[in-house]
């Protein structure tokens, strides 16, 4: 999959960011193995979850980590999604292994 790159990325402080229609990047920002990992994760939840229940939940989860934390990058980090994809992006053939609906033991 081809890496998109836009400036958008580097105002709201991200190096990577994965939508249904593409994997974006900031300007510069160096892509490694482990970054695709973790978008291509994020690709198989998007797709499990039929785009739209995606961007659902990981914006309720991410409100109600918001609650629990009182810290957006604490909220972030603690949603099911990431927690998965960051916890899994060193290793290599997670992709090939992952079970559906993985994210599920991370909530």
């Amino acid at each position: 999959m081809k890496i998109k790159r836009t400036k958008l990325l580097r105002i709201i402080g991200k190096k990577l960011i994965t939508l249904p229609w593409g994997i974006y990047a900031a300007p510069k920002a160096l892509v490694t193995e482990d970054d695709m990992t973790h978008e291509f994760i994020h690709i198989k939840q998007w797709r499990e979850l039929l785009y739209i229940g995606f961007l659902l939940w990981y914006v309720l989860e991410w409100l109600v980590r918001l609650i629990q934390y009182r810290n957006f990058d604490k909220a972030y980090r603690n949603i099911s999604f990431e927690r998965e994809a960051y916890a899994n992006e060193n290793y290599s053939d997670y992709l090939n292994e992952r079970k559906m609906f993985a994210f599920v033991e991370y909530l």
